[in-house]
């Protein structure tokens, strides 16, 4: 094979490494930073603050005696407290046997209950702060549509859409009065599925009325990563204007032929940009969390549609912006419950656990679409990793509290030697796990 012909795929490659080390990285460092920090709030050293592993490329010393340092293989970090054996939090007997009473308060073996369980579960907790923040940062400065319905931006289409303009407050579509956004949902079932519909506008304190599109066209808002979309290179902008030869005009046109498709190929009629081409896909099983909770099973190509222009938006302020980033973060929580529960009692497939290779593969996709999109993805990620870390399984944050809550009802911790068979344990449940997902990357459609 020719150099040249390996060189976008080569390319590609190191875009998708690069978004996961970008991605992975934020979250460790925010993931470490809340185990260092609540740790120095409640009086425990820290001596190395580690972003990777390995051979140390870059560090220094702050004036606590901290190592902060960045390390060459950047899947990961660790906090290294006073009197840790090692990264892993191991128990180092002999130097804590040789410290001072004072000494040994500001180790994590020797600290108080609330203190130790405090720092564990400081991890987790600030990767779903993280999650919030992004979340609600995003609606609080992107802002949502606003009332009355404003047109801001008018996108590409094949059709002419030169009757309407940025600032028309839409009155009505073919005679159907458009209601309040918050009953918005089912409007477009009203209007009849015609290329173009009359719009009642208020233009420059007139209302007048002109033509347009219909308004939920068959086009590509965004494109989920590891679809058949994506794979297919379907982009944000491209317009289904048919399937099989078939002329489309609505996204539910588009739904409903995906949906019983039965997984059989299909080819796209797509206009990009004034280029017309026909693109072949074959939609996939996919699993979907409803909001109500569970899953439903339907055929889906990957991308979401929406109105043919941009309306105008206002930020919703501070506190439902907030609200609303923490329902996303539960949101995802209780359905990764959800889909783990599923998966357990096969209701579910197992593909839906995806390893390195997969994660890394949406964290180059969700980069390429955009800062917005990649953001979007990190906090999700965030809060699935933050979710992990919580299961009570041994060398997880979940197995150390479950430790910590042995100590309480107990009165004393779990011997070095029951720790190191349960470390052993955890060490090998986790490493089945990767080796299982890892598969579900290789082999899963």
């Amino acid at each position: 094979m020719e150099t040249i012909a390996i060189l976008p795929s080569f390319g590609g490659a190191i875009w998708t490494l690069l978004a996961f080390v970008v991605a992975l990285s934020v979250i460790v460092a925010i993931h470490e930073y809340g185990h260092y920090i609540v740790g120095r709030w409640t009086g425990i050293d820290a001596e190395v603050f580690s972003l990777g592993f390995g051979p140390v490329i870059y560090s220094r010393y702050d004036k606590r005696g901290t190592k902060w340092q960045v390390a060459l293989l950047p899947f990961g970090g660790y906090v290294k407290f006073l009197g840790d054996a090692d990264a892993a939090s191991g128990k180092d007997s002999e130097a804590i046997a040789t410290m001072s009473e004072d000494e040994r308060r500001r180790t994590m073996h020797s600290a108080p209950l609330w203190a130790r369980a405090s720092t564990v579960a400081a991890g987790p907790i600030f990767n779903f702060i993280l999650s919030i923040l992004i979340f609600s940062s995003v609606l609080l400065f992107q802002g949502q549509a606003r009332d009355p319905l404003t047109i801001a931006k008018i996108l590409p289409l094949p059709q002419s859409t030169q009757a309407l303009k940025p600032g028309d407050e839409i009155l009505s579509i073919a005679g159907v009065a458009v209601p309040k956004l918050d009953n918005f949902d089912g409007f477009a079932a009203k209007l009849p599925v015609q290329p173009m519909l009359d719009y009642k506008v208020l233009r420059a304190g007139s209302e007048t009325t002109v033509s347009g599109p219909y308004p939920y066209p068959p086009m590509v808002m965004s494109v989920q990563p590891q679809s058949a979309a994506y794979d297919a290179g379907l982009e944000n902008g491209d317009v289904i204007e048919a399937v099989d030869g078939q002329p489309i005009v609505a996204f539910d046109d588009l739904r409903r032929i995906v949906a019983g498709s039965d997984g059989k190929a299909l080819t796209l009629k797509v206009w990009r940009a004034g280029q017309v081409s026909d693109v072949q896909l074959s939609p996939r099983r996919v699993d979907l969390p409803m909001p109500e909770g569970g899953f439903e099973t339907r055929w889906l190509i990957g991308i979401t549609g929406g109105l043919f222009f941009e309306p105008e938006t206002a930020s919703p302020g501070v506190l439902a912006s907030a609200k609303y980033g923490v329902d996303q973060t539960y949101f995802i929580v209780r359905s990764s419950l959800s889909g783990i529960w599923n998966i357990i009692t096969g209701a579910i497939s197992s593909c839906n656990i995806s390893g390195p290779i997969g994660i890394a593969q949406a964290s180059g996709a969700m980069a390429s679409q955009g800062p917005s999109s990649f953001i979007w993805f990190i906090a999700v990620l965030s809060t699935a990793v933050g979710l992990m870390n919580l299961f009570p399984v041994p060398v997880l944050d979940g197995g150390h509290l479950v430790f910590h809550a042995w100590e309480a009802v107990t009165g004393k911790p779990p011997s070095d030697r029951a720790l190191r068979v349960l470390m052993g344990i955890g060490l090998a449940l986790i490493g089945s796990l990767m080796v299982f997902a890892l598969t579900n990357d290789i082999f899963c459609p």
